[in-house]
């Protein structure tokens, strides 16, 4: 695989910044509140993508060392800050909670000290970020505007402080956190995603937990959605799962194959609360989806490769299907 270069991602970065602020000011908003809040989306989207250039994070790793990992910790939560003031919503509560999430993750990650990724540090800091993303207070933190920005925001900072903890400070290798194509990319993709609709379609159908409704959708909104689920949803969620927990469980139990099977497993658990608890039907598919993506992560060694995988089922399930 050749990733893209870092001026291609400024390109892709360049044009979020641009949308993003005219969808704000279609929606109304504006003042020191609207500008403070794309002050923040941009630098933290520009953190996420840039990491993924060629050479980026190599780069920054062997030019500051560990230290790195502090200081963009430290922007990180500069930038929440920011935020705060700059919308007029700062608390001390709210600073105190986003300093914890920010600067535990980077605590465990020196206490593990020199030793190989795969330590009782590393997994509870991957534990530490999903429950954050998945149970914390997204709503109370990120208030402006109405709220409506929490998960994406929490996202966002959540891939800012893995980025610092696990290809800084950690310096942890394999992870595979790069965007571009590579060889027989293609093949791998497209067959992960068709076998995984053969299996899936029917059996969700079977039990009843789907059923074919498919959606007419304008063409830009169908587009904006692909790449909202691709960056913010598929792209992280495979930086946890596949390049984080399975590449750490991998090495840890010394097996490829325990390290896919077992996160697969794992990123089943993890929706277990998605529409009511316990739901052992999105438990079974998502588990079945893992194991999918975990296979294409393999195959090309890249989180983009799965994202896109990710995205494509996901895209299709809420085009084609209503989930019952």
């Amino acid at each position: 695989m050749k990733p893209w270069s870092a001026w291609v991602l400024l390109g892709i970065w360049a044009a979020f910044a641009f949308l993003a602020t005219l969808y704000g000011l279609w929606q109304g908003l504006g003042g020191p509140a609207f500008a403070s809040t794309v002050v923040v989306f941009v630098y933290l989207l520009l953190v996420m993508l840039l990491f993924a250039g060629r050479g980026f994070a190599e780069g920054v790793a062997k030019k500051l060392g560990p230290a790195g990992g502090f200081l963009f910790g430290a922007a990180a939560f500069t930038a929440y800050l920011f935020y705060l003031v700059g919308t007029g919503t700062f608390a001390l509560e709210r600073a105190g909670v986003m300093a914890a999430f920010v600067f535990i993750p980077l605590g465990l990650a020196v206490s593990s000290g020199a030793g190989a990724a795969g330590s009782w540090q590393d997994f509870l800091t991957i534990a530490v970020v999903w429950l954050f993303v998945k149970f914390g207070p997204a709503h109370w933190l990120w208030p402006y505007p109405g709220g409506r920005l929490s998960y994406l925001f929490t996202v966002m900072l959540a891939v800012n402080v893995a980025l610092a903890t696990f290809l800084l400070l950690r310096q942890a290798k394999g992870v595979g956190y790069s965007m571009g194509w590579g060889k027989k990319w293609g093949l791998y993709t497209g067959a992960s995603f068709l076998l995984f609709g053969c299996i899936a379609i029917p059996l969700g159908m079977a039990m009843r937990f789907i059923e074919f409704s498919p959606q007419v959708a304008h063409p830009i909104g169908l587009v904006a959605s692909a790449i909202g689920i691709l960056l913010f949803t598929a792209w992280p969620e495979e930086l946890l799962f596949r390049g984080l927990l399975q590449n750490f469980l991998s090495k840890a139990s010394k097996s490829d194959f325990a390290g896919w099977w077992t996160a697969s497993m794992l990123f089943g658990f993890a929706h277990i609360t998605n529409q009511g608890f316990p739901n052992w039907r999105y438990v079974i598919l998502a588990a079945i989806a893992g194991l999918f993506y975990g296979w294409t992560w393999r195959k090309t060694g890249s989180i983009y490769a799965s994202a896109l995988v990710h995205a494509a089922v996901d895209i299709l399930w809420h085009a084609l299907f209503r989930t019952l």
